[in-house]
């Protein structure tokens, strides 16, 4: 058999060196570049995750808020804070035990001046609130105060956590009579956020954790809080006998700039790393942050781009090393080319295990990402009612007074018609019942309305009356801004045009737009808002909602259409958003000018045949 010298040895060797320094940078480089792109992607996705679970907490933090300023303006609870009699007690109980069901709060109750509770929905309970007193709290002193307050802190009486909004009650000539309270629990969001499998929780302006998928985090804090202030959040008895100990996480600088931080799960030992993510909770100087474990994303991603690699650099160190063994003799390129064909047989039977490995990993991703794309419609669907629960919220302070009225009416003609009846003149009683069946239609009307805007769920696209889908949202918005509906001109619309949508969803669109327009317009005593048609064709037609205000900034028009971009104060910025996708939905367009005179939005919808 031919035989290689030792300048041969040597040679190959050298080149052997050179070939494995290449496959070792090679394999590095690729197995960064991977990570990092994972590691973007992951990124990514986790900041998503974090917009949509800060949103949806926005949304039940904005419904909740509205509960104790229309419970205060309610004549039965105003009577039982002036003259404790005990029947009026007792109705109070029943009532507030009865309103809980339909409010998503946990406790809803009324405290005297002195701070002792005289009625709460949950009497009937051992724990009841009723009898406690509550003046050492900061939601009562700063209703007391102030008119309103909010406070999260750890139950007294329950020992539950939740988020306490109270506000003033006050007589007709402005005098305090006590406070009203109503307790939110989010056990419903922490679970949601359990089920994602990323760690999410939000902390107050001090670092303290109050809302968390981890209930061993509760009341843990980011940073350790100086002694004076622990103790005086302790006498405070606002988080009960919690240490106040700080997280058991630290941070780790990635190469990349993404914020990873580790977490002890075991004392003593951390070791499971995560991506971090922290977004500010509008309103409240909040911060919500989300945790997603990034160790198996940064290995699957290295592991990957070395499997890339080597499935360019084998097949081309394969060939460099066929050329070289070709520059030599006929000898020993016969027994290295043996050689080489055999390293390249494993080499190609290695990378095609490890290349069908990785597909199969693909596959499995792909599949989770489109399960995750399911979760997404539903959770965009929960936006959309999230955004009509927002309005419906808006709108109930106007309609409990629509609603108040006709009712002492129906009592009033009530009272008339047994008093005619006594006196055996039947056919006025007649005409008293007569005007009750009226009044009592015109409730139905309003509620039916309150209970349509709520209404969950995507229906198909049908005709739809375009002047009955006006006339819904006017109707609601008529007690928010009845003092500017003066200054509302509509345009002849024919009450048989028809388009394509869903009666619901295109009153949503039109209550988001006027609602837009009445508030540009207050204050100004000169400006005017017109809804007309501005198009219409056979297959199409454009309804435009104008308003003569001091029209849009250039930094707001340019990003009017991106989700979580708003200029109001505690805004969503989900409102023209939805509107749009909605119209989108049913094959329309929603566009906007605006300028010095004022600002127009034209709705473009189908026609129904």
């Amino acid at each position: 058999m031919p035989t290689i010298s030792r300048t041969g040895r040597t040679l190959w060797l050298a080149y052997a060196m050179i070939a494995l320094a290449i496959l070792a940078a090679g394999l590095f480089v690729a197995g960064e570049r991977a990570r990092n792109a994972a590691l973007d992607a992951l990124a990514e996705d986790v900041l998503s995750d974090a917009e949509l679970k800060r949103a949806l907490l926005v949304a039940v933090l904005d419904r909740s808020r509205t509960l104790p300023l229309v419970l205060a303006e309610d004549a039965d609870l105003q009577a039982a804070l002036s003259d404790p009699a005990p029947d009026l007690i007792e109705d109070l109980n029943e009532t507030l035990a009865d309103i809980i069901p339909g409010t998503g709060a946990s406790v809803i109750y009324v405290v005297r001046l002195d701070g002792q509770a005289i009625a709460a929905s949950n009497f009937r309970q051992p724990d009841s609130f009723v009898g406690s007193n509550y003046a050492f709290r900061e939601y009562f002193t700063g209703a007391m105060a102030d008119g309103t307050a909010e406070q999260y802190a750890l139950g007294s009486v329950s020992r539950r956590p939740g988020l306490y909004l109270s506000r003033r009650v006050e007589d007709d000539a402005g005098r305090a009579l006590g406070v009203v309270v109503v307790k939110v629990e989010f056990d419903t969001l922490e679970e949601n956020w359990q089920r994602s499998g990323r760690t999410t929780y939000v902390t107050d302006t001090r670092g303290i954790v109050l809302i968390t998928s981890r209930a061993d985090w509760r009341f843990f804090t980011m940073a350790d809080i100086p002694q004076e202030e622990r103790l005086a959040i302790r006498e405070s008895l606002q988080f009960g006998e919690a240490p106040l100990v700080t997280l058991p996480l630290w941070s780790l600088q990635a190469e990349d700039g993404h914020d990873i931080v580790a977490t002890e799960e075991v004392t003593g030992a951390p070791h499971r790393t995560n991506l971090a993510i922290a977004l500010d909770v509008p309103g409240r100087g909040w911060r919500m942050h989300v945790l997603a474990p990034s160790e198996d994303t940064e290995r699957a991603a290295l592991w990957q781009g070395r499997i890339t690699a080597l499935a360019v650099l084998v097949p081309l160190l394969a060939l460099a090393a066929f050329l070289i063994h070709r520059s030599g003799r006929t000898a020993r390129r016969t027994a290295e080319a043996k050689a080489a064909q055999a390293e390249l047989e494993r080499q190609v039977t290695l990378r095609t295990a490890e290349l069908t490995e990785a597909r199969d990993r693909l596959q499995a991703e792909i599949a989770e990402h489109r399960a995750t794309d399911i979760r997404l419609q539903g959770v965009q669907q929960d936006l959309v009612q999230a955004n009509r629960l927002a309005i419906l919220g808006q709108v109930a302070a106007g309609v409990a007074h629509e609603i108040n009225q006709p009712v002492a009416t129906i009592r009033a003609y009530a009272d008339n018609a047994k008093a005619f009846l006594d006196r055996g003149n039947g056919e006025t009683a007649k005409e008293n019942l007569g005007l009750i069946a009226e009044l009592t239609d015109r409730i139905g009307a309003i509620t039916g309305e309150l209970k349509g805007l709520a209404r969950k769920g995507r229906q198909a696209a049908e005709p739809v009356e375009l002047k009955a889908a006006i006339d819904g949202a006017l109707f609601l918005l008529k007690s928010r801004f009845a003092g500017s509906f003066d200054r509302l001109v509509i345009g002849d619309i024919p009450t048989d045009l028809k388009v394509l949508g869903q009666r619901i969803r295109l009153e949503q669109v039109l209550i988001n737009l006027l609602q837009n327009a009445l508030e540009a317009i207050e204050g100004k005593t000169d400006a005017a808002i017109t809804i007309g048609l501005t198009r219409l064709t056979d297959d199409e037609l454009d309804l435009a909602v104008s308003d003569t205000g001091p029209g849009l900034p250039d930094n707001v028009r340019d990003n009017l259409f991106i989700p979580f971009t708003t200029s109001k104060e505690g805004g969503l910025g989900l409102g023209l958003v939805i509107a749009r996708d909605i119209v989108t939905e049913y094959g329309g367009r929603l566009s906007v000018d605006t300028g010095a005179t004022g600002t127009t939005f034209t709705i473009t919808l189908k026609r129904a045949r």
